[in-house]
């Protein structure tokens, strides 16, 4: 199976590049830096142990920074290269981080790559954020003797369906980890039936729960509300996709006959969307602001499409009532806890899948809402801004699951400690 699968991966090598081009159409930094795609990783000093993380996009580099945090106090001799298979990923991995650590992109999962990637960082044992199962990378660590961890992982029951159909190959590679660090008690369930070794399958809980955010951000939001006037009723759609921004806008017109003054601040998920978005909002009747003028947001502006990257926890301070995208249409909706670190009432559509765990345990709580459709949306939007009661307790009971649920990062540590200590010493 191995063999037939390196096969077929050098078969889609060129439809992969394809796709690469395609998508740097769009956005152009999709066609940069195809060196390291292959491989051609930075070459890291021999004089410091390595530990490398793999985050594949923007969501798994934010779950980092608590894990992070807490491997440069327990590894302070260490290295770390962290690795992404996006360019918005990259770019996070820059802004949060700098210099402190190396960074690159995952190579393709075939042989010569991963060899050359591995041989020139050595890492003395890898984390791979999140689900990314890449045989060809797990068997080769395996092979070098490269303890590799799957933290934060988790397997719902459409992807064990999938995984189960390969029964045999899928055991031999989670086989492979060193251990298994899922994100609840169903996860680790999960991993077992697919043939992981239940004794090295941990449950943690979910390092996304552990966000930081900057201590100003809440100053700086204000702020910014001030230039538009802090009494204006403010919503935002974050993270949303293709066929969703037309039932916003719907949803925005309805909302605005109760609340004329009303400002919505769309954030498109890919950089790629921005011109579309605003196009399309222009296009609905709507003055619409771009953030990357860089101007005020007058009182006649009434959609505002923010236009850049790693604003958005920024966006969430600053509005009233938080719907997250990817929910609308079955993209499997996005994380919801930023916003809930915040404090604020969080909407969701029906297609949360992806994080389906998290969104239920909000719901459960009171510290979210779901939606389905145009009207709905737009009654929950109305009576959240009315009722200032209920968005300050959605956003109470939002803060005490936060608060509750933290810790994973410090229980993923001492797992590393406890099974690889003698790799990292």
């Amino acid at each position: 199976m191995k063999i037939l699968y390196s096969i077929l991966f050098y078969i889609a090598l060129p439809l992969i590049l394809i796709r690469l081009l395609w998508r740097g159409i769009r956005s152009p930094s999709y066609w940069q830096r195809w060196s390291e795609r292959f491989g051609n990783s930075p070459l890291l000093s021999d004089q410091q142990p390595v530990i490398w993380i793999h985050a594949v996009s923007v969501g798994e580099v934010e779950a980092t920074r608590p894990l992070i945090t807490t491997l440069f106090a327990e590894y302070p001799k260490h290295q770390i290269i962290i690795t992404a298979m996006t360019p918005t990923g990259s770019a996070r991995v820059r802004l949060l981080y700098g210099d402190s650590v190396s960074h690159c992109y995952l190579p393709y999962d075939v042989s010569f790559a991963v060899q050359r990637f591995l041989k020139r960082t050595h890492p003395q044992f890898g984390i791979i954020m999140e689900t990314e199962i890449w045989p060809m990378l797990l068997l080769s660590c395996q092979q070098l003797n490269i303890p590799l961890v799957l933290a934060n992982a988790r397997m719902s029951e459409l992807s064990a369906k999938g995984y189960a159909r390969f029964a045999s190959f899928t055991k031999t590679i989670l086989q492979s980890l060193h251990f298994i660090a899922a994100q609840g008690e169903a996860d680790r369930q999960r991993f077992k039936q697919l043939g992981a070794d239940i004794k090295k399958v941990h449950a943690i809980g979910n390092l996304k729960y552990e966000i930081s955010l900057p201590t100003s951000l809440v100053e700086q939001a204000t702020a910014m509300r001030n230039l538009w006037d802090s009494r204006r009723p403010t919503w935002v759609a974050a993270s949303t996709h293709e066929g969703e921004e037309t039932i916003i806008l719907n949803a925005s017109r309805q909302v605005r006959a109760a609340f004329p003054e009303l400002l919505l601040i769309i954030v498109p998920r890919h950089p790629e969307r921005f011109d579309r978005v605003t196009a399309l909002s222009q296009k609905a009747g709507f003055k619409t602001l771009r953030r990357s003028e860089h101007r005020p947001c007058p009182s006649d502006v009434k959609v505002l499409v923010v236009d850049t990257m790693g604003e958005l926890p920024l966006f969430y301070a600053a509005s009233d009532v938080a719907f997250v995208g990817g929910s609308l249409v079955p993209v499997g909706g996005h994380n919801i806890l930023e916003p809930a670190t915040l404090g604020r009432p969080i909407i969701t559509g029906p297609h949360y899948f992806n994080f389906n765990e998290i969104t239920t345990q909000f719901l459960k709580a009171d510290a979210a809402i779901q939606i389905n459709d145009t009207e709905e949306l737009a009654e929950t939007i109305i009576k959240l801004l009315q009722d200032s009661p209920q968005r300050h307790k959605m956003g109470d009971a939002a803060l005490q699951l936060m608060a509750s649920s933290q810790g994973a990062s410090k229980r993923l540590v001492n797992l590393i400690k406890r099974h690889i200590t003698h790799h990292a010493q």
